[in-house]
């Protein structure tokens, strides 16, 4: 494909993949499969690769993320980001309905009533309409910039249509929805990580990670629910929430007008009760006076608007019987123990199981087998247990006595210096360690073996076919066929020629998964995806990590001293060791492979800053390292270029004028590749 037809089919997949993002994510409708919609993607995203020139600054192959930024700039908001007074009572709400009405002339005003979303608030501006910061509520008065963690959230559009204003701001709330917040702690426990508490929480903590990618992956979503312009187009609020919609933005449906504090009130308890049916938290109403006019007659106080107010739902709680306690046994070794509950209504659902986190948890609230306990749910997604109540307590009760041992295979439990849980010390053989390792390294994060599955990994460590991952490569049609689960109840399942052919098919596809997955596929305790990734990069092969010392683990970017301590842990063991050595007799690849466009930049260190127009801040990232160069974020004397955009930090010019740093313009780096 030449450069000029690169360009327009560059456009118009950007144009496409826009108008299917909006559909799925916005309007809850898609008109394509997934299938389909991943490869406009991957079409997208390579040839933006081969040809990075073209690559738009709103390109929605930034919703992968990929930008690294170690220190976030403080932003000052152009409109002070106030937080809303609390009210928990209808009468409370009353009073506020009638201090409005005594500062105001009219009588005949309304109100608008939206749910309160628990997650993060955010600033998002507009200039022409194409997304150009958004900024988090920090103290109210400045806030992070998180632009390029932002752009990864695909109901935010990156530009709009319609008759939008040259510049405006528009605020709402990020936030973790439930299928995606469950599925998320899962992949944490599986790398031997405590899950999040609450999907609030996580979705604010997702917003400030250094590394945009890993944003991409928490399947974040947002609400818009209020404009800021000198520029409005219509003064009612309800109305410019609406508009906002037609330009693009996800605004929602779960909004009413009101005209009297009482159709406010009916609005409120019909989502007290209805709220445990949404696929993400609220923790409440906000109630606005809906005439814009009126906001500055009725104005402000210091912390909050006087012509809004948001009313707090209580958290729900609920009394039940703590039966027993079980302990669960996660991939690295972690155990958790989980409350056995008498059944109990809360929240929307019947809570049987509740979480006790660790040792430490059941120790600060006393907590005993026959207690009974308090149950709340609140805005966390699994029940816990947050009291007792003593008064019920039975009088033989005695303190609960945590587990020394592993339930499964009885070995004494560890627990290292400054963390919260005990995990299981026997890797090699403890049962859900084995099979949630195995189910890790196939996964398709890992090695991605998806002809095999936890059923048949489970029956192949049942009928001992395997032990380790390196037993994997050893299989055969003649081992495989045949193979049937020694549980009575699944006698059914078994391989059949065809699914042992397919095994060994995606085994051997398998080979060519690059480095950085394989190590991740590993299992090392603390080593998750953008570790693994680093780890590789730095290192290069595995007998470069294997022989790293204490020192050289610490020079890598975001590799800390509990991660070094149990890579160095890890490959002190000679049977990991042993295994390394088979699974590289079998074809993995334990070295990175570089991939180049050219040498013309070899030797060269660059750094990136500002808004490049034929370039992404990624693709022209990736330019320069498929090219040779190599970008690192700060100025020093080694540093050859500044390669600057539009918007570039005034700091970042004065301190390449001192140190006699070329500023390089997108044009002049664009001539250093092409000739």
């Amino acid at each position: 494909m030449d450069s000029n037809t690169a360009k327009q089919r560059i456009a118009e997949l950007s144009s496409l993949i826009d108008k299917y993002n909006h559909e799925y994510y916005v309007l809850d409708n898609s008109s394509i499969s997934d299938f389909e919609f991943d490869n406009l993607l991957e079409e997208l995203i390579a040839l933006e690769k081969q040809f990075p020139e073209w690559a738009l600054p709103t390109s929605p192959s930034q919703r992968v993320g990929g930008e690294i930024n170690k220190n976030f700039l403080q932003v000052k908001h152009k409109y002070p980001m106030l937080s809303l007074a609390n009210t928990y009572s209808e009468e409370e709400l009353r009073d506020f309905d009638n201090r409005i009405r005594k500062l105001i002339p009219q009588k005949d005003f309304s109100y608008t009533c939206e749910l309160k979303y628990d997650g993060a608030a955010i600033g998002l501006t507009y200039t022409n309409g194409i997304l150009s910061q958004a900024v988090t509520r920090g103290n109210g008065v400045e806030g992070d910039l998180i632009t390029a963690n932002i752009k990864t959230i695909r109901s935010i559009p990156l530009k709009l249509h319609g008759d939008y204003p040259a510049e405006f701001e528009i605020r709402g709330e990020v936030f973790f929805p439930h299928k995606a917040f469950e599925e998320f702690n899962k992949e944490r426990e599986n790398e031997g990580e405590d899950p999040f508490a609450n999907p609030r929480n996580a979705a604010s903590g997702s917003l400030k990670l250094q590394d945009s990618k890993e944003t991409a992956k928490r399947k974040l979503d947002c609400f818009l629910y209020y404009l800021l312009s000198e520029n409005l187009p219509t003064k009612s609020h309800y109305q410019n929430l609406q508009k906002a919609k037609s330009w693009g933005f996800k605004i929602p449906n779960f909004i009413a007008q009101a005209k009297t504090i009482d159709e406010v009130w009916e609005f409120i308890n019909y989502w007290n009760t209805q709220r445990h049916e949404l696929p993400f938290d609220i923790d409440g109403i906000v109630i606005k006076v809906d005439n814009i006019d009126l906001w500055d007659m009725l104005g402000y106080t210091a912390k909050s608007p006087r012509w809004a107010i948001a009313y707090k739902f209580q958290a729900e709680r609920a009394s039940t019987l703590l039966e027993s306690i079980d302990y669960q046994v996660g991939r690295t070794g972690v155990i958790t123990p989980v409350a056995n509950l008498s059944p109990v209504w809360l929240a929307g659902t019947t809570v049987k199981r509740a979480s006790l986190h660790n040792s430490d948890i059941i120790e600060k609230l006393d907590v005993r087998i026959g207690d009974t306990v308090f149950v709340e749910k609140g805005g966390e997604i699994i029940p816990k247990i947050v009291g007792v109540d003593l008064d019920k307590r039975p009088l033989n009760s005695a303190p609960f006595e945590y587990t020394k041992t592993c339930p499964e295979c009885g070995s004494t439990l560890v627990r290292e210096s400054g963390e919260a849980a005990f995990y299981c010390p026997n890797d090699d053989t403890c049962f859900p360690q084995l099979v949630g390792r195995l189910e890790h390294f196939i996964s398709k994060k890992a090695m991605n073996i998806d002809s095999l599955g936890p059923e048949r990994v489970e029956m192949m460590l049942k009928n001992r076919l395997i032990s380790n991952c390196a037993d994997l490569y050893e299989l055969t049609q003649e081992t495989l066929v045949g193979l049937t689960t020694t549980d009575e109840e699944k006698k059914k399942s078994s391989i059949q020629d065809k699914g042992a052919t397919n095994i060994l098919a995606a085994l051997e596809e398998s080979k060519q998964v690059p480095f950085e997955r394989v190590l991740f596929a590993l299992g090392i305790r603390y080593v998750g995806e953008v570790v693994a990734k680093k780890l590789a990069r730095h290192f290069q092969n595995i007998e470069a990590l294997m022989n790293a010392s204490m020192i050289d683990l610490l020079s890598v970017d975001e590799v800390g001293e509990k991660i070094s301590v149990s890579i160095l842990d890890y490959f002190s063991k000679p049977q990991h060791r042993e295994l390394i050595l088979r699974l590289q007799k079998s074809g993995l690849q334990f070295q990175v492979k570089e991939e180049r466009l050219s040498t013309k930049l070899d030797g060269l260190t660059f750094v990136v800053s500002g808004v490049f127009q034929n370039f992404s801040r990624e693709g022209i990232k990736k330019s320069i390292e498929e090219n040779g160069g190599k970008v690192v974020s700060s100025l020093s004397s080694k540093t050859n270029f500044l390669l600057g955009g539009n918007d570039i930090g005034p700091e970042k010019l004065k301190k390449a004028e001192k140190l006699n740093i070329r500023i390089l313009s997108e044009e002049e780096y664009r001539q250093m590749i092409i000739n």
